[in-house]
C-alpha cells in the first residue's frame, strides 16, 4: 500500500503569556491507503494538536509550526496557502470532532450543514445536494432521514448527532478521515454502534482513518497500526498485534497494564502509571518518561533516546534497547 499521509519531524508550539509551550516535538508517522491508524496517549500528550495540524485548524498566532512537514498525496500541507487548504478540508481530508453538540451549528438544520460541504466542493445544485445529504443520513443509520434532515441539532440525541457529524465528514468522499475521540460522552451501546458504522463505511469507501482515542479496547478492535505519544513525542509505533503482544516502551507497557482485562482476578487492582507528565513549557532534556519509569537509568535523564526499529516493523524510543542496557522491557 502507498503512503497517503507522511508526517515528518513535526514541531508545533503555542506562544502564551507564560512562555512557549512545545506541544508537539518531532512527531513522525505515516498513514497508508485504506489503513486505520490509532494515536493513543494521556490527555495533553499532543494527539489533538497533531490532528488539527494536519487540517491546519490551529490559530496562528498563538500557534507556530516551527519545523517539519505534513505530506498529503505528495503535497506539503504546511507550505500550502489557506485558499488551497479550504479546497482540501472537508473534501480530501475530513475531521470528526470530540463533542458533536459544540461542533454542529445550533441555528442551522442538519441537512443544510451537510449540504454546505457538497455545494462548496462538488459544484452541484441544491436539489442534488439535498438528495445526497438525505442518502448520507440514511447511510449512517439515522431513522426517518426525510424527517430528520429538516431538524436542528438539539432535536437529535447524542448518538444521532455523532452520526450526523460522520455524515458531514464523509459527504464528499474524503481520502482521509480524522476521528478525534468520536465516542466521547456516548454510552457504551452507542459507542459500539458508532465504531461499527465507521468500520462498515471504511470497507465500502476505502477511506483511510486516523483514530485519536484513550480506549485501547477500541484500538484493538478497529485499527491496523498504533502510534503511542507521550509529552509531544512518538515513543512507539507498531501493528496492533505486535504492540499489544509485546510492547517495547515502558510507557506503552504502563498503558496496557492500567486497562482491566477479562482474565484478571476481580480482586486484583489496576496498575496506574505513577506521577504526572512533564511540563511542556520546560520539557526535559532527556527521555520525557524518565521521572515515571520503573526502568530509568542515568543515561535517560540527560539524553533523549533515538527512535529506532526494535523488531520487525515495530519502532520505539527507549535506552533499554541499547546493546549496553542490562534490562529489557517485558510484559
Amino acid at each position: 500500500m502507498e503512503n497517503l499521509l507522511e508526517v515528518k519531524d513535526l514541531h508545533v508550539s503555542f506562544h502564551t503569556y507564560a512562555g512557549e509551550v512545545k506541544a508537539v516535538r518531532g512527531v513522525d508517522f505515516v498513514v497508508k491507503e485504506g489503513e486505520t491508524v490509532a494515536i493513543v496517549g494521556e490527555s495533553g500528550c499532543g494527539k489533538s494538536v497533531t490532528a488539527k495540524s494536519i487540517m491546519k485548524l490551529l490559530p496562528s498566532p498563538p500557534v507556530k509550526y516551527k519545523q517539519g512537514s505534513i505530506n498529503f498525496r505528495g503535497k506539503n500541507l504546511l507550505a500550502t496557502s489557506e485558499k488551497e487548504m479550504q479546497r482540501i478540508r472537508g473534501n480530501q481530508i475530513s475531521m470528526i470532532f470530540q463533542d458533536p453538540m459544540t461542533s454542529l451549528n445550533p441555528t442551522s438544520k442538519i441537512g443544510n450543514q451537510i449540504m454546505e460541504a457538497l455545494l462548496r466542493h462538488n459544484k452541484i445544485g441544491r436539489k442534488e445536494a439535498y438528495k445526497k445529504a438525505l442518502n448520507m443520513l440514511e447511510l449512517v443509520g439515522i431513522p426517518q432521514p426525510s424527517k430528520r434532515i429538516n431538524q436542528y441539532p438539539h432535536e437529535y440525541s447524542g448518538g444521532m448527532r455523532q452520526r450526523a457529524m460522520i455524515a458531514m465528514a464523509l459527504a464528499c468522499n474524503p481520502r482521509l478521515l480524522i476521528a478525534d475521540e468520536p465516542t466521547t460522552a456516548l454510552d457504551v451501546t452507542i459507542q459500539a454502534q458508532i465504531l461499527e458504522l465507521m468500520k462498515d463505511i471504511q470497507q465500502k469507501t476505502g477511506t483511510s482513518i486516523i483514530l485519536i482515542t484513550h480506549d485501547l479496547g477500541v484500538v484493538a478492535d478497529m485499527c491496523d497500526r498504533v502510534v503511542v505519544m507521550y509529552a509531544g513525542q512518538v515513543v512507539e509505533t507498531g501493528t496492533v498485534q505486535e504492540l499489544f503482544a509485546k510492547p517495547q516502551h515502558p510507557y506503552t507497557k504502563g498503558l496496557l497494564k492500567s486497562v482491566p482485562r477479562l482474565d484478571m482476578d476481580k480482586k486484583q487492582p489496576l496498575a496506574p502509571i505513577i506521577g504526572t507528565p512533564p511540563d511542556l513549557l520546560d520539557p526535559p532534556q532527556g527521555c520525557p518518561f524518565y521521572a515515571r519509569c520503573e526502568y530509568a537509568m542515568q543515561v535517560c535523564k540527560n539524553n533523549n533516546p533515538a527512535f529506532e526499529e526494535v523488531s520487525n516493523g515495530q519502532y520505539a524510543a527507549c535506552w533499554l534497547h541499547h546493546p549496553m542496557a542490562k534490562k529489557r522491557v517485558s510484559v
